[in-house]
C-alpha cells in the first residue's frame, strides 16, 4: 500500500477509484464503502484508494466540541491497509486546508490521484465552508472528466452505523454494541507506565496503559478484556477511572493480565475491551476489594472462554 502525507507525492500508472473522510475507527459502515470502491477498481483494473485528514477537521475549525478519536492515525493506517487499499493518503488538515475551495481540491486530487471515480455518502461535504457536496461534486466531476458514486449508508438494528453512535456507546460502557458496530473489540493501545504498584503489593499486579487524551475511552468501569503483547493474546481484567478505594487520582487504564507475571514497564500493550463486568465502586477496606477483584476475575475466565478472540 502507498502511504502519503502530500497528494504530489503520489507516484501512480494507473488511475484511482476513491473514496474521501475522516473513517475515524474505520468500523463496518466505512468498511461497507471501502469494499465497493475495491470491487469497482478492481473490476476496471484501476487503484482503489483513499484520503483521509489528521487532525479531524472539528478539532481545527470547532476544537470545544471536537470528537475523541476512535483510532490514532497508525491504527488507522494498519486498518485501511488490511482491507487491501492501494494507497492511502493521510492529509494534515489545518487552517490552509480549511481554507480551500471543493474545485482546488478535487482539481489537486484530480491531477496527483488521477481520479477516474469518486464514491461518497449522499450527506458528504468537503473544502471551505462544507460547500463541496454531493451536487457539487457531480458538477465538478462533469467538467473534470470524472464520475461521481452516492453510495447508501450501512444500517446496523435500524439506524446508520457511524463513528458518533460507537463513540455514545463507549461513553456508555456499551462495548459489546460498540464492538457491533466495529466489526471488532474497542480497544486501547499504548505503553505500559509505572504506578503506585498497589496491585502488585495486594497480589493483583497491573498494567498501566499510557492512554493519549484525544482517544475514546470507555466509561469509567471494570471490564473483561483480552490483553495483546506482541503475538501473545492474554485474558485480562481491565479497569477504567480514578481508583475511589485509595485516592481518586487522574483517569487511567489499569489491566490485570491473567496468568501472567513479567517485567513489561516500556512495552507496548493493546487493550480489547469484550465485556462490561460493573461499575467502578469504593470499598470500605482491601480484603472487599480484593475479594470482589477475584470475583472478576472468575466470572472473565468463564465469560471468554466462550466468547470468539475475534468478531
Amino acid at each position: 500500500m502507498q502511504l502519503l502525507d502530500d497528494l504530489s507525492q503520489a507516484v501512480l500508472h494507473q488511475d484511482t477509484v476513491l473514496t474521501i473522510g475522516s473513517f475515524d475507527g474505520v468500523h463496518r459502515g466505512h468498511q461497507h464503502l471501502i469494499s465497493q470502491v475495491l470491487r469497482q477498481a478492481r473490476r476496471l483494473d484501476l487503484l482503489g484508494a483513499l484520503v483521509t485528514f489528521y487532525p479531524h477537521p472539528a478539532a481545527i475549525l470547532a476544537p470545544h466540541s471536537a470528537p475523541r478519536y476512535i483510532t490514532t492515525p497508525g491504527e488507522k493506517i494498519a486498518l485501511l491497509e488490511k482491507l487491501g487499499l492501494d494507497l492511502v493518503a493521510i492529509l494534515p488538515f489545518n487552517r490552509q486546508l480549511a481554507q480551500t475551495s471543493p474545485r482546488d481540491f478535487i482539481i489537486a486530487t484530480k491531477r496527483h490521484l488521477r481520479l477516474r471515480e469518486l464514491w461518497v455518502g449522499r450527506n458528504f461535504v468537503l473544502g471551505q465552508n462544507r460547500t463541496g457536496n454531493l451536487e457539487v461534486l457531480q458538477a465538478l466531476g462533469q467538467e473534470l472528466g470524472f464520475s461521481v458514486k452516492p453510495v447508501e449508508p450501512l444500517l446496523w438494528e435500524g439506524e446508520v452505523v457511524s463513528s458518533t453512535r460507537i463513540r455514545r456507546h463507549l461513553a456508555a460502557g456499551d462495548v459489546r454494541r460498540a464492538a457491533a458496530l466495529l466489526g471488532r473489540f474497542p480497544s486501547l493501545a499504548g505503553e505500559v507506565v509505572s504506578g503506585a504498584k498497589r496491585g502488585r503489593r495486594l497480589g493483583i499486579p497491573t498494567a498501566n496503559l499510557a492512554v493519549r487524551a484525544e482517544r475514546a475511552v470507555p466509561a469509567d468501569g471494570v471490564y473483561a478484556v483480552y490483553a495483546i503483547l506482541g503475538a501473545k493474546r492474554y485474558l485480562g481484567v481491565a479497569n477504567v477511572g480514578v481508583r475511589p478505594s485509595f485516592d481518586n487520582g487522574e483517569r487511567i487504564v489499569e489491566t490485570h493480565i491473567l496468568d501472567f507475571d513479567e517485567d513489561i514497564y516500556g512495552v507496548d500493550l493493546v487493550v480489547e475491551f469484550v465485556e462490561r463486568l460493573r461499575d467502578e465502586k469504593r470499598f470500605d477496606n482491601v480484603d472487599e476489594l480484593i475479594s470482589q477483584v477475584h470475583r472478576d476475575i472468575t466470572y472473565t475466565r468463564r465469560s471468554l472462554s466462550k466468547t470468539p478472540q475475534s468478531i
